[in-house]
């Protein structure tokens, strides 16, 4: 009897053991994207039962019970544990790892987990440049990585952007090398679609790149399939408007007569307008110059893979017009590109990316002495942009208004310049595991870029001005330019007694670049037209009874060994070494081949057991890493001398032009230096939801490569063709702090936030300058002053040499009572600018002349903020530049032209002004370059704002598409600065006299309207 209770109460418990167990159905997909992941590892906890989702991401799991746990994993994927339910039917969505200590980061030759890393190193992810929407990949390094500067030098379209890491370390080439999927790149070309991530080496992480580390290193990893998925169709597409940001604040026609009068009548000279009544507020030149105008952009991929293949595609198609100009200043990018992966044996791995691109962009003078810009601002409210019989109005030439300022509007309707750029780059890889721990790569990159360039000079007369063209003419060029890479290396990993890990990277590195270039230039062009304009139907020859033609050529090698080992002790003491042997062509035979060494270390002393127990902190990691890179960026064949100057000869008594010596050579030429040291801390706190990074680095750059150094005049150098030696001239050092802070929160499962914050100061200092002089000089002010910028001892690289003025002249006794300043040019009045005798010998004279400013800011910023509720999610990114100075050179002094309104403010008798000095027709000193012209260029600037919303799942599989986002975005906001020029982030890229404003073309507001769609 008891036999058979016990199995009847057996029966029992097993059929309610059974009623509980239940087959779980769903599907698995991306919770960025909304795609389906396919192979996701499903599994019970602590048991190995499992499967695996398939091609559209659905599973089936049988027989697991309610209360158990099932765990989904995905490599690059948060794993996300799910209690079972009664619910038999769910929907799982996996986040990305983008900031997991176990997230690989790619650094060229190798790659490292995140953990791992030792250098000073960010990552910017795909998610980012979404974010952004930036035109160009550059724009979305501002702000968002810490000892980053990217300035640019136009606000135009297409126009040059500059990427400084870590700040001025050379007055040479300072730009960071370029690795797009293990080749060396050109960002400007890049679709910001088409890339996964950026990361930035900023210390000797770099070394590894021996001759182009220097400067940095911008690592670019582009999107690619993945394996084991369906074919996904991705279509990216917006549209927009630009407006400019700023105009300045000009004198109106009414506000110009009256104060012209004033002028002329402080000068002694009879009143240009008697009678101010009706004039108004006159011609606004920045209206009539400004536009608002569209830009638009369509981009679509297709990717996905199987076990042994992966793939994708994608095309874009970008074009913008200029805020000025319109299509006289239009720019279109086209791309193109292919990736695809094979495992061709379970031993061999084949890979390729390609990319073309075709740029097409028209362009004007935008910037300087003579620009369309320029110009409007100067010329008068007074006149008009037609004169009475319907053509453009002339601005007089006489004394007052000089001859360098025309009509901005006829200068645009007379401008025709067109560039065109075909490129095709890439690279192929081959992959081969030796054994286990051994593996063989071997990769070739790609770049081979033809362009065409043609410019037409209209005959055109602007009433007597410099820019008056008597001669039509058209100029021609056509440049091909070709470079690669082929890399060579090995890699063994291993693990010996659990404890040691070991990584070896050795290899060889061979790069050449060469290329060809022809121009060309004629004459009298048919009809005086631009749909003329072409050298074959050109007529006439030049004043010296020919074309002007010239060529170059041009072929530029580099042969590199390199070895790279890691160790890890335990998983907690961290150790790189790197050592690099480079030869470059651009040295002579004596130096041509240098030896580049570098360590990192790092300790993660959170794996310690003394923090085992601590429960705020849960990672801290110290770095620390010394290296020292090669830099060969100077012009080719500088240590030997060429026949490519000219030359004019007396032969039987005539005169005959012939060849003569170039470039003055160098044979002593070697490698600059550039020794790095960093120390840094990684910290992750309050279950890893604050991540902080901060790095003290010193970045000391040896044996400059200086261009241009001066010698004398006897030396030919000034000969057309001609010019100074480059030598190794100086020393600079950079020393600086960075930090930067992130905080991320998941409020709940519908609201989900994130702070970004970053700070970056920079200390610049010439530590020496190996010339006869012991400077050097840049730059320009007004016309025929001396040069505004300087490289010394003891001083920032670029920084304002000139006068330090001390308030305005209030009366005669104080001018009398003050040294003389009579040395400057002129006579002295009261109303006029007093400055500051600072070697007190009595006299105001070139001796006086101090550091004035300095165009490197103190301080750098970035911040961001990400929010998401349910299906909305919003973006904001800023930054800021503290403390730097720019040099206001965009008024012309002259008399009869504009000004900004500031000067309203003059001084117009004693006590009424003691900084804006008196208007006058007559000679003064006023105009010397001074701290008056100097101003903060201090900035906020909200970079981006973007609000987007995802329509539910609900609605988009109605209509069989996976996802659709719907967004708008404003780029370049607003800037908060009191910097009175258009704006104060411009630079024209140099070195010595990069901070001097001559008018530089205002980035656009932008404003734009797109869709995300997956399909």
């Amino acid at each position: 009897m008891r036999s058979k209770l016990l199995l009847l109460s057996l029966l029992l418990m097993s059929s309610i053991v059974f009623s509980q167990t239940i087959d779980l159905i769903g599907v698995v997909k991306d919770a960025n994207t909304g795609e389906p992941l396919a192979g996701v590892s499903i599994f019970l906890k602590h048991s190995q039962n499992g499967t695996i989702s398939d091609f559209d991401g659905n599973f089936k799991f049988s027989n697991v019970s309610k209360g158990e746990i099932v765990v989904f994993s995905y490599i690059g994927f948060k794993t996300y544990e799910y209690v079972v339910t009664e619910n038999t039917n769910i929907l799982i969505k996996l986040e990305e790892e983008t900031k997991g200590l176990q997230e690989v980061v790619v650094l060229g030759y190798s790659s490292q987990k995140k953990r791992d890393i030792t250098g000073a190193v960010t990552v910017i992810s795909s998610k980012t440049i979404q974010d952004l929407k930036p035109v160009k990949v550059e724009q979305a390094l501002q702000g968002t990585v810490s000892g980053v500067v990217v300035t640019q030098q136009s606000g135009a379209p297409g126009a040059a952007l500059d990427i400084r890491i870590r700040g001025i370390a050379t007055n040479g080439v300072n730009g960071p090398y370029v690795i797009i999927d293990g080749y060396q790149g050109d960002l400007s070309i890049l679709n910001p679609d088409d890339i996964e991530s950026i990361t930035v080496l900023k210390d000797a992480q770099a070394a590894i790149y021996g001759t182009l580390g220097a400067n940095g290193v911008v690592v670019v990893t582009t999107k690619s399939g993945k394996k084991n998925s369906k074919t996904k169709v991705s279509y990216t597409g917006y549209t927009g408007f630009q407006e400019t940001t700023k105009k300045l604040n000009l004198l109106d026609a009414t506000e110009y007569a009256l104060l012209l009068n004033e002028s002329y009548a402080n000068g002694g000279q009879a009143l240009p307008y008697p009678n101010v009544s009706g004039l108004g507020k006159g011609t606004d030149w920045q209206d009539k110059i400004f536009n608002q105008t569209p830009i638009t952009s369509n981009e679509f991929s297709f990717s996905g893979g199987s076990e042994k293949i992966t793939y994708i595609f994608s095309a874009s198609d970008l074009y913008q017009q200029g805020i000025i100009g319109k299509d006289k200043a239009d720019f279109k990018r086209n791309t193109a590109r292919l990736g695809l992966n094979a495992d061709l044996s379970d031993k061999l791995k084949f890979s390729t990316n390609i990319i073309y691109t075709y740029i097409d962009r028209d362009a004007f003078n935008d910037s300087g002495l003579g620009s369309v810009l320029f110009n409007a601002i100067n010329t008068p409210a007074t006149l008009s942009v037609y004169d009475s019989s319907n053509n453009f109005t002339l601005v007089p030439s006489s004394p007052g208004y000089g001859i360098e300022v025309i009509n901005p509007l006829a200068q645009l309707e007379n401008t025709y310049n067109d560039y065109k750029l075909k490129k095709f780059n890439g690279n192929v890889r081959l992959d081969y595991d030796i054994f286990k721990d051994l593996k063989l790569v071997s990769r070739m990159g790609f770049n081979t870029s033809n362009s065409d360039g043609k410019s037409f000079a209209k005959q055109v007369s602007y009433g007597g001005k410099v820019f008056d063209v008597t001669r039509s003419s058209v100029s021609q060029n056509k440049i091909n330019d070709n470079s690669y890479t082929f890399d060579f290396f090995g890699e063994y990993n291993k693990v010996i007694a659990e404890n040691h890990k070991i990584k070896g990277t050795l290899g060889t590195t061979v790069y050449k670049e060469y290329g060809s270039g022809l121009f060309a230039t004629g004459y009298d062009v048919p009809n005086n037209s631009w749909s003329n304009a072409d050298i074959s139907l050109a007529t006439g020859t030049s004043p010296d009874g020919g074309r002007d033609v010239s060529s170059y050529v041009y072929d530029e090698r580099r042969l590199s060994f390199f070895g790279f080992l890691e160790y890890a002790f335990k998983g907690k003491y961290l150790l790189s070494a790197a050592i690099r042997r480079d030869l470059s062509t651009k040295f002579g035979p004596d130096n041509r081949v240098a030896i580049f060494p570098s360590f990192t270390t790092g300790w993660i002393v959170s794996d310690e057991s003394f923090f085992k127990e601590n429960k705020t902190l849960n990672f801290l990691k110290l770095r620390a890493s010394y290296g020292v890179l090669g830099n060969d960026q100077i012009r080719n064949n500088g240590y030997v001398g060429s026949l490519s100057g000219e030359g004019t000869y007396v032969f039987n008594g005539s005169l005959v032009n012939g060849i003569a010596i170039g470039v003055l050579p160098n044979p002593k030429l070697k490698w600059e230096e550039a020794k790095k040291f960093d120390i840094g801390l990684d910290l992750k706190m309050f279950s890893n939801k604050v991540n902080i990074t901060t790095d003290y680095f010193i970045d000391r750059r040896d044996n400059l490569l200086i261009g241009n150094i001066p010698v004398s005049g006897i030396s030919g150098v000034f000969a057309p063709g001609s010019g100074s030696p480059t030598i190794n001239a100086g020393s600079v050092q950079n020393k600086g702090f960075e930090f930067a802070i992130d905080y991320e929160e998941n409020l709940n499962d519908n609201l989900k936030f994130k702070l970004g914050y970053n700070i970056t100061s920079i200390n610049n200092e010439v530590l020496a300058v190996n010339n006869s002089t012991g400077f050097l000089e840049g730059g320009a002010f007004g016309v025929g002053q001396l040069a505004p910028s300087r490289m010394q001892v003891g001083q920032p690289i670029g920084y304002f040499y000139g006068y330090k003025t001390d308030g305005i002249f209030q009366n005669q006794a104080e001018i009398d009572a003050h040294p003389s300043q009579a040395a400057l040019g002129a006579a002295t009045a009261p109303g006029d600018i007093r400055f500051k005798d600072l070697n007190n010998d009595g006299v105001i004279n070139s001796d006086d002349r101090t550091n004035i400013g300095d165009p490197i800011a103190d301080f750098t910023m970035g911040f961001n903020f990400t929010l998401s509720y349910k299906n909305f999610d919003f973006s904001s990114y800023s930054y800021a530049s503290l403390g730097n100075d720019m040099v206001r050179n965009y008024e012309r002094s002259l008399s009869d032209l504009n000004r900004l309104n500031y000067v309203l403010d003059r001084w117009t008798g004693e006590g009424t002004s003691n900084t804006v000095p008196r208007v006058t027709t007559a000679a003064t000193n006023n105009n010397v370059f001074s701290d008056y012209y100097v101003e903060d260029a201090s900035f906020l600037r909200i970079q981006n704002i973007q609000l987007g919303y995802t329509l539910p799942s609900k609605v988009t599989e109605k209509i069989k598409v996976s996802k659709i986002r719907l967004y708008s975005t404003v780029n370049n906001v607003y800037t908060f600065t009191k910097y009175r020029g258009f704006d104060p982030a411009a630079t024209s890229g140099a070195p010595i006299g990069g901070g001097i404003d001559y008018g530089f073309y205002p980035a656009a507001r932008t404003f734009i309207f797109g869709i995300n769609a997956n399909f």
